[in-house]
């Protein structure tokens, strides 16, 4: 399981929630154990009420640099999508980034109706999944209409003017990271970055960022009598381009999702950016199994394998 995980006794959590809701008494603490960062609760007060609770990670240790404030990443991205679009994320209840209470920064927050579509999926017939992925193609497309000026993480405030020169950070990041845990990515630094720099012109279209989720698979989506009911864990969300999200990525883009999103087929331009994405995902998901901690490395085995056939 991930260091990332930072779990709290019930003792703790009893003052976490009191804190937040002095009026209410718990009833019930259950940890949700489907992500692979920060912990997460379902709590259940007397009066029949329910709300989430998540806290961050103590410390940055288990996070690659790529990881920038994700909790803050995460509220601020709900504000945004909230104020902006009409698809629906759980309000947040409460905030507390003082760690006098708790070792990490948490938030309750609203518990959404439905099930993870993840879970679901294998029960649920053909024409419910293309209605749902369409409809979560909609939702990215949704989400290009939110827009900054500068590319960057949202949990802090450096922006980029350009989407190559963010893209080559974070690409530059990833190898870093990869020489401190000695993790086996295949190529030599050199090539990727000279095979980036070959490719720069393809980036100079895009001069406008949009609000991306970047990690928008079915584990993060909610669904209810057929429908999408909410997305969740906007922890890694970015000013950057459309494309960068997980639903593009080569393993996972899906034809009904592309319908809904309104776009089937991709210039060599975007092609081209398209498989930088690709290359930077499956690198993160490699170099998150050494600083995680996991101990089964299935996923870096899966990851490597993706990462030869994207480069």
């Amino acid at each position: 399981m991930a260091i990332t995980k930072n779990r709290q006794s019930v003792e703790t959590i009893s003052v976490m929630a009191k804190k937040a809701f002095p009026d209410k008494q718990i009833a019930g603490i259950k940890e949700l154990t489907e992500g692979m960062c920060n912990v997460t609760y379902d709590i259940a007060f007397e009066d029949g009420s329910e709300c989430i609770l998540k806290i961050a990670a103590k410390d940055r240790s288990g996070n690659t640099s790529n990881e920038v404030n994700l909790m803050l990443a995460e509220t601020r991205a709900m504000k945004l999508v909230k104020e902006n679009c009409s698809f629906k994320v759980a309000d947040i209840l409460y905030y507390d980034d003082s760690n006098t209470v708790c070792d990490g920064n948490y938030f309750f927050m609203e518990k959404l109706k439905g099930d993870n579509y993840f879970l679901a999926k294998d029960k649920m017939p053909g024409e419910t999944i293309a209605t749902v992925d369409t409809e979560i193609g909609k939702i990215s497309r949704e989400l290009t209409e939110v827009r900054n000026t500068g590319f960057g993480f949202l949990g802090d405030d450096k922006r980029y003017d350009s989407l190559f020169d963010f893209v080559k950070h974070m690409l530059e990041n990833l190898i870093s990271d990869a020489k401190k845990k000695d993790v086996d990515i295949l190529y030599d630094e050199r090539i990727f970055m000279d095979r980036l720099e070959k490719d720069k012109p393809a980036f100079e279209k895009i001069r406008e960022a949009s609000l991306v989720h970047w990690d928008m698979w079915e584990g993060n989506v909610f669904i209810k009598d057929g429908h999408v009911s909410g997305i969740i864990d906007w922890e890694r969300a970015l000013w950057g381009e459309p494309f960068m999200d997980d639903r593009f990525r080569m393993h996972n883009r899906g034809n009904h999702f592309l319908e809904g999103f309104g776009q089937t087929s991709f210039s060599e331009d975007e092609s081209i950016r398209l498989r930088w994405y690709d290359v930077i995902l499956y690198l993160t998901m490699m170099i998150e199994v050494f600083y995680r901690e996991f101990d089964d490395k299935a996923q870096y085995y899966w990851a490597r394998d993706m990462l030869e056939k994207s480069m």
